[in-house]
């Protein structure tokens, strides 16, 4: 018999440290060559490791939340012989995920092990978590019938035969006082760190503006009942994307990227739009490369197309980074108004709201104008108030007047 330390591997370039997202494997367990032993996030992506050896696991390093370094022990095997070094893995990524909002870089952790509380989340492979999130499962009400409670594909078919357990409803209202402890772990630390690192280094200015959208609505209706098959339908987005194009091309300060510790700010020609989109692991900005070279079917069709990957976890790297410039839309959430944290490095970012029928005047009169409410805000370090206010008012002529997207 033998013992097999196998050390943190290598998983991308430039990547010194992981994070244990989950550990598929107990102490005790029989495993085989190849059998995924723990998922690690890094600054990229999320990576299942698999075993680099049969045996039974003797120990493991970290709960889930724990930094380990590369090429740091994170697990032993006993093994049959006197044990093998350790060779290179080649883990699979599963999921490529950045940091945004809007997630800028991460602030770099130190290499030492971090510990958290121990997690009491479900065992259960990527595949099966993707499974209930799409069938609307929580994990939390299923028991788990493989190796340590692990839930497997056929523990989810038991509990939709069986239901889910449903209380019963009891007299009256009781003072509740229980509590739950959340460990700020993986994607939610990486959003949270960026924010911090975004909000705390760039001073922010925001400006609000309202535009009437009636005649674009209009041309949207009819574009969209026009359309040739293969052609997506056609959201206010598609249209905004346009309106950029030339706002930015207009107001290249605007489309930018500041490094702020080399003290240059890089402007762009190419107009690479971030889309910031909610998935259930978290905020995620695909970008649509080239939004310049594009015309507004091309351009919608991409961006359903990449931000349908983020939600589905299909979306690389390529796809989740680049971007010179970000929206963020509310949607059907609607508001008043909002403060959209700048997508650091990026000097810029224009928050959309939903479309509302409103009583505006006009010409004396009061009639009904579906109106469209945006909030945009800047690195008053690069940006002046003066040049924010410029771009969005160009947005609005633009989009006030349609046919001149198209001009």
């Amino acid at each position: 018999m033998g013992v097999f330390a196998f050390k943190l591997p290598d998983i991308g370039e430039g990547v010194v440290e992981g994070e244990v997202v989950e550990w598929m494997v107990s102490v005790g367990d029989i495993v085989k060559e190849d059998d995924p032993i723990m998922s690690v996030m890094t600054d990229k992506a999320t990576v299942e490791i698999p075993s680099p050896t049969d045996g039974v696991v003797k120990s493991r390093v970290g709960e889930p939340g724990t930094i380990l370094a590369v090429g740091q022990v994170c697990i032993e095997f006993t093994t049959d012989g006197e044990g093998t070094p350790q060779t290179e893995a080649k883990p699979e990524p599963v999921e490529e995920e950045i940091v945004e909002e809007i997630v800028p870089e991460p602030v770099s952790t130190p290499s030492a092990v971090l510990t958290s509380a121990p997690s009491t989340r479900k065992l259960a492979s990527p595949a099966v978590r993707q499974r209930a999130r799409e069938s609307g499962v929580d994990l939390d009400s299923v028991s788990g019938s493989g190796p340590s409670g692990r839930i497997t594909h056929g523990d989810l078919d038991s509990w939709k035969q069986a239901g889910s357990p449903v209380a019963a409803a009891g007299p009256g209202r009781v003072a509740l006082t229980g509590t739950t402890d959340i460990p700020v772990i993986g994607l939610r630390r990486k959003i949270a760190e960026s924010m911090v690192e975004s909000y705390s280094s760039i001073p922010h200015f925001s400006y609000f503006e309202e535009v009437d959208i009636t005649d674009l609505e209009t041309l949207r209706v009819h574009l969209n009942s026009t359309r040739k098959e293969g052609q997506p339908k056609l959201t206010y987005l598609a249209f905004l994307m346009q309106g950029l194009v030339k706002a930015l091309g207009e107001n290249p300060i605007c489309n930018a990227l500041y490094d702020d510790k080399a003290g240059v700010v890089t402007r762009h020609e190419a107009i690479h739009l971030g889309i910031a989109t909610q998935t259930e692991r978290g905020l995620y900005v695909p970008v649509v490369k080239h939004v310049e070279a594009q015309d507004i079917w091309q351009s919608a069709s991409e961006m359903m197309r990449v931000s349908q990957a983020a939600r589905d976890g299909t979306a690389g790297l390529a796809e989740l980074s680049g971007s010179t410039f970000t929206i963020t839309s509310l949607g059907r959430m609607g508001g008043l108004g909002a403060t959209p944290i700048i997508n650091k490095p990026e000097v810029g970012i224009l928050g959309v709201h939903n479309a509302v029928d409103c009583a505006v005047v006009r010409n004396g009169q009061i009639v009904i104008r579906k109106m469209l409410r945006l909030s945009s805000s800047w690195d008053h370090r690069v940006v002046d108030g003066w040049d924010g206010a410029v771009l969005i008012q160009r947005l609005k002529t633009l989009l006030e007047n349609p046919a001149t997207l198209f001009m």
